[in-house]
């Protein structure tokens, strides 16, 4: 029998994906996004979406009044590191406010088990590659910050009522489902690899490269890109773990791909030319950011299935060239 599962931020990207993974097994979900940014054709039919924000707290008291639930996988926030430069207190105001007031509502409501969407912009720039678990928070960004405030939010809930949770700090998400039913779609696009993709298929003029004066082998940030299905992956896998307690771990591939790198990979893959436009480094943007992935790897068995750079290419690209409008284009 399956187990029963609440998905904030659901039609979003990664919590799309984990919908599907969770459906695909023959598990009950239930989404809750308010699609700011998410897509009502992201949640697979199976799933139940409840239209709603994190902030209307009466709201949410009834969804998780609707239990037993067997775990929150918490995916809704802000996440533009550039953006959260310029508005620094409506990131800590919509992801720490509205994360905590739902951490306090699943401890009222005896939810056993919680898993944070977190983020390897908990670490900052460091001389510490690849990053484990055991180096230091030093965030550079609002967006950072806040996610950094949400797992100390989680240790206390631990601590004081017992809250197992599990907070997943992933580098880059990219790629797409490889049955093609799940893509990425934000408005604006932010994430290198569908912004390259779409420079190749000239729907947009070019791609910027901000900063080649980095201290990486091309001068261009380093990234470690995890597929998404693999991400879905892992969420599923934490959840044994927290029978024994709470639990932090990053999630990558371990091996750092250059933005230069990537737009060659696009270049293989879709056999068109990427125009490229030099820019200045953007704030906030480490030169670095590469995971040890180790732990989870040792005690949960997680192995990410799509780990080359030209696999997570390849599904995007099928994703991106398949959908011109995105999710628009799966309605229409």
């Amino acid at each position: 029998m399956g187990g029963r599962y609440l998905v904030t931020g659901g039609a979003g990207f990664v919590g799309s994906h984990l919908v599907a993974a969770l459906l695909d097994r023959g598990d009950e979900v239930v989404v809750l996004d308010n699609l700011s940014t998410g897509h009502r054709q992201a949640v697979l039919p199976g799933a139940k979406l409840v239209v709603a924000d994190l902030d209307d707290a009466a709201l949410i008291d009834g969804v998780l009044a609707d239990g037993p639930w067997n775990a929150v996988f918490h995916f809704a926030a802000l996440s533009i590191v550039g953006d959260s430069m310029r508005e620094p207190f409506r990131y800590i105001a919509d992801n720490v406010v509205t994360g905590v007031r739902l951490i306090d509502a699943c401890v009222r409501h005896r939810v056993a088990k919680f898993v944070l969407s977190s983020t390897a912009a908990l670490f900052g720039s460091t001389r510490s590659t690849p990053i484990d678990e055991a180096t230091p928070f030093d965030p550079e960004s609002p967006y950072g910050e806040s996610k950094a405030m949400l797992e100390r939010a989680l240790y206390w809930a631990d601590r004081v009522h017992g809250l197992r949770s599990a907070c997943l700090r992933y580098f880059n998400a990219a790629g797409a489902d490889p049955a093609g039913r799940l893509g990425e779609d934000h408005t604006p696009e932010s994430h290198l690899v569908p912004l390259v993709i779409d420079a190749a298929l000239g729907r947009r003029p070019d791609i910027a490269v901000f900063g080649a004066d980095y201290p990486t082998l091309d001068g261009t940030c380093l990234r470690d890109y995890v597929h998404v299905a693999d991400l879905a992956d892992a969420h599923m896998r934490v959840l044994p773990q927290l029978d024994g307690g709470s639990v932090r771990y990053n999630l990558g591939n371990g091996r750092g791909h250059s933005v230069l790198e990537v737009i060659a990979a696009v270049e293989r893959i879709g056999g068109r030319k990427v125009p490229v436009r030099m820019a200045a480094r953007r704030p906030g943007d480490p030169a670095v950011l590469v995971a040890a992935s180790g732990a989870i790897r040792d005690d949960t068995g997680w192995q990410p299935r799509l780990s080359g750079l030209d696999d997570i290419v390849r599904t995007a690209w099928h994703w991106r060239e398949s959908h011109p409008d995105g999710y628009r284009t799966a309605a229409g």
